[in-house]
């Protein structure tokens, strides 16, 4: 696919820019400096063409700082696998000693570049994208990113030079789209999520710090492994909300951490398992739950644990304590450093997905399960006679079921667990949580 890389100095407004072409706020963007670290994946798709675009950080050049030093490498990364660059300016602060720092590092790429003279905010403003000619680069293009303006014709000759390498059509994307398994990787912060996806794409995809916080975006990826398309999501670690009450740029993480969830279909749940279950993954493996994900959870760091025959199930029994609506969840140890049992994950999350997707005959339901609910029922309260009319599945992903009842009496919650043990009995849906509603009628 066509690839094309956003890059520049801090605050230029290159995820901005980047929201804009994808239509969609995936990057993070504020006033501060700094806040995209990763790169990031998002598409552009037309009827004669697809492109893919890499959003970045802010280039410092010559750093030897660790996270500004990492923003670098990811840059250097992005730019590598690109066809095509497009530097960020800002137009109203014209040119600085650190965009003219930056060219020679992007003309070495030997690839073309753009110049994208950001925060031409009205009509008329154009004659700020002047001074950049000088830049000689193969073309310039005033824009607003934030308004808009200018950015339709910077499309078009995205379109027009996309269609040379990407003879992929926007139907044909969304068809590779829906055979994408998505996975969420999330957890407090610090218990080595992007330890975990680095180890996962066999790759330094994310940047890795003991610095608590520093995945800040939600990261995509698209690994394609043995015939599978996997698209993983690397997410800010979720913290309490009063920890993150005074730091606007990590409140959004946290709130694009949690629409990672509703957008995936399978979450990893990470665990240290050198500090156990702590209250706050007791509440994100509730977020995980209540978002319809199937779920796995990761004891991460496993090679520090001090071990005996027992341990593994002491571990698993705190899981179950702790989180007892995760009870359908299956528990893998591992240590993202080492690399031990991570490629396990991968059957794991295909069984999850193969889960999800389970359709049962309305038929088998009710011939399965009617007569036992009936007599559930009757069982907790033998003076009043449920009628159970018939059970139906009403939708996959998650797994959803109708119960029609009649009267106006709702199944005791005693009844409706009945009915979820018994369908994990009779077909699995391994990892995968199961939705029942009753939908109730008078005589």
């Amino acid at each position: 696919m066509f690839k094309i890389a956003i890059v520049g100095r801090p605050n230029v407004g290159k995820s901005t820019l980047f929201n804009r072409l994808c239509r969609v706020r995936k990057s993070i963007v504020g006033d501060e400096p700094g806040i995209t670290r990763d790169r990031i994946y998002g598409s552009i798709r037309g009827e004669h063409f697809s492109a893919e675009v890499l959003d970045t950080g802010g280039m410092i050049p010559d750093t030897h700082d660790i996270i500004p030093r990492g923003i670098l490498n990811q840059v250097e990364k992005a730019v590598a696998e690109s066809h095509l660059i497009l530097m960020v300016v800002d137009g109203r602060a014209g040119i600085t000693p650190l965009d003219e720092q930056l060219l020679p590092m992007l003309r070495r790429t030997g690839k073309p570049v753009w110049t994208v003279v950001n925060k031409i905010d009205a009509a008329g403003l154009e004659i700020h994208a002047a001074p950049f000619y000088a830049f000689g680069m193969d073309e310039v293009y005033p824009v607003s990113a934030e308004h808009g303006l200018g950015t339709s014709e910077l499309v078009d000759a995205i379109a027009e030079k996309a269609e040379v390498h990407s003879p992929e059509t926007e139907e044909q994307g969304m068809e590779a789209d829906k055979d994408e398994i998505r996975i969420a990787v999330v957890g407090r912060p610090n218990v080595g999520k992007s330890s975990l996806v680095n180890r996962l794409l066999g790759f330094e995809r994310s940047i890795v710090t003991d610095i608590p916080g520093t995945t800040r975006d939600s990261v995509d990826t698209l690994l394609v492994r043995e015939g599978h398309r996997y698209r993983i999501i690397d997410t800010a670690g979720i913290r309490r909300k009063g920890k993150v009450a005074l730091d606007r740029t990590e409140k959004v993480s946290v709130i694009m951490a949690q629409k990672s969830l509703e957008r995936a279909d399978i979450a990893l749940l990470v665990l240290d398992a050198e500090e156990g279950v702590t209250k706050l993954d007791a509440g994100i493996g509730g977020q995980a739950n209540e978002s319809g994900c199937s779920v796995i959870v990761v004891y991460n760091k496993w090679d520090k644990v001090d071990k005996n025959l027992a341990t593994l199930e002491e571990y698993t029994e705190r899981v179950h304590r702790r989180m007892k609506y995760l009870a359908y969840a299956p528990i893998i140890t591992v240590s993202a450093l080492t690399g031990q049992r991570v490629s396990k994950l991968f059957a794991m999350i295909r069984d999850a997905k193969d889960a999800r997707n389970v359709r049962i005959p309305t038929g088998t339901l009710n011939n399965l399960f009617v007569p036992d609910l009936a007599e559930k029922f009757k069982a907790h309260d033998p003076n009043h006679m449920l009628g159970i009319r018939y059970i139906t599945q009403a939708k996959i992903n998650p797994p959803t079921f109708v119960v029609f009842t009649s009267g106006r009496d709702r199944l005791h919650f005693s009844t409706e667990r009945y009915l979820l043990n018994r369908l994990r009995e009779q077909f699995g849906f391994y990892a995968t949580p199961i939705r029942i509603h009753q939908r109730r009628k008078a005589k």
